[in-house]
C-alpha cells in the first residue's frame, strides 16, 4: 500500500522532534492515567479513550481519504490486536495503578522490548544473541531489584503489581502476533480499528463491574482524558509506527531505555510520587539491558513487512 500522506508533520526533516514527541508522551502517560483515576473507575476511563481514539482516526482516514483496503482477514487481526495491545494491555495496567505507583509501572511495562526479543527467538526464531540474553538478564534484575525493595517498604500493592506485569505479558504478546500477523490498513485505518475493538471489548466489563456514578467530572478529569487520548492514543502511537517504518524495529525499541526514567520523572512531578536511591540504581541496569536487547547488529535488516503494511 502507498505510504498514508500527512503533508502537516514532517517526519523525515525533523526525525529528532518525533523520537522526543514519543518518548515524553509514552513515558508520561502512566501519571496522566493515575491522575485521572482519581475521578474515574479504569474500565470506564478506558472505554472512553479507546472508543474517542478510535473514532478520530477513522474520521481522519475518512477526511485524508484514505483507501480502506481491508480484507476480512485483516479486520479480524486488527480487532485481534486490539483486544491484546489496548483492552488487555492497558486494562489490566490501569487495575493496578489503583494501588501500583506511575513510576513504578512505567518501570515495569518499559521493558516489553527485552521480553519481546525472549518471546519472538522462542516462537518465530529470531536470534537471541549473548548480547541480548545479558541485556535481558539486566533488565530483569534491575525489575527485580527495584519490585522487591518497593514490597518490602510497603509501598507497593502485591495485587496491583500482578495487574502490571500481566499487562506487560499482553502487550509483549500482542506484539509478537502483530508481526506474525502483519495485518494491511495503514496508520490511520489500523489504530483506529484497534482502539474501537479495544473500546468494545472493554465497555461491557464497565458498565457491569464500574457505576457510572463512581465518575466524578472536572475539568482535571477532562484535560487528563483528553491528554491520554489525542496525545498518548492518537499521536504516540502515530509515532511510534512511523519509528518503525522509518528505523526498524531494533533501532525504533532502543528509545525504550529512555522510558524508566522518564517514567519515575513524570510520576515525581505530577504526583508527587517519592523516588528513593534504590529506585535509582533499579533503573541503571533496566535502561543498559533496554538498549543491549534493541542495539542494532553490525548489519541492519530490512523495515519489517508489519511496518511497512502499516505505513
Amino acid at each position: 500500500m502507498p505510504p498514508l500522506p500527512i503533508p502537516a508533520l514532517p517526519w523525515r526533516v525533523l526525525p529528532p522532534l518525533s523520537v522526543a514527541l514519543f518518548c515524553i508522551a509514552w513515558s508520561s502517560a502512566f501519571a496522566v492515567a493515575k491522575y485521572a483515576l482519581h475521578d474515574c473507575p479504569p474500565l470506564l476511563l478506558l472505554s472512553a479513550r479507546f472508543l474517542l481514539a478510535g473514532v478520530i482516526m477513522v474520521g481522519a482516514a475518512l477526511v485524508t481519504r484514505t483507501a480502506w483496503k481491508l480484507s476480512a482477514r485483516d479486520l479480524a487481526a486488527l480487532a485481534l490486536l486490539g483486544v491484546f495491545n489496548n483492552a488487555l494491555y492497558l486494562g489490566l495496567n490501569y487495575v493496578g495503578l489503583q494501588t501500583v505507583s506511575a513510576g513504578l509501572s512505567a518501570l515495569i511495562l518499559s521493558t516489553n522490548p527485552v521480553l519481546i526479543a525472549l518471546l519472538a527467538a522462542m516462537l518465530i526464531g529470531e536470534r537471541l544473541s549473548w548480547r541480548k540474553v545479558f541485556g535481558l538478564a539486566l533488565g530483569v534484575g534491575g525489575v527485580a531489584f527495584t519490585v522487591s525493595g518497593r514490597l518490602a517498604a510497603g509501598a507497593e500493592s502485591a495485587l496491583g503489581l500482578a495487574f502490571v506485569l500481566a499487562s506487560l505479558a499482553a502487550f509483549v504478546v500482542g506484539t509478537v502476533l502483530f508481526k506474525r500477523l502483519a495485518p494491511r490498513g495503514g496508520l490511520w485505518i489500523g489504530n483506529g480499528v484497534q482502539n474501537i475493538a479495544g473500546g468494545l471489548a472493554l465497555t461491557p466489563f464497565a458498565l457491569s463491574l464500574e457505576p457510572l456514578d463512581a465518575v466524578t467530572p472536572s475539568w482535571g478529569l477532562t484535560a487528563a482524558l483528553a491528554y491520554l487520548v489525542l496525545v498518548v492514543s492518537v499521536i504516540a502511537y502515530l509515532l511510534w509506527f512511523h519509528l518503525l517504518t522509518e528505523y526498524g524495529a531494533s533501532a525504533a525499541s532502543a528509545h525504550h531505555f529512555l522510558m524508566p526514567p522518564l517514567g519515575v520523572l513524570f510520576g515525581w512531578l505530577l504526583l508527587n510520587e517519592q523516588i528513593s536511591l534504590r529506585d535509582m540504581l533499579g533503573i541503571v541496569p533496566v535502561a543498559i539491558g533496554i538498549y543491549l536487547v534493541t542495539r542494532p547488529g553490525s548489519s541492519n535488516g530490512p523495515v519489517p513487512s508489519t511496518a511497512r503494511r502499516l505505513a
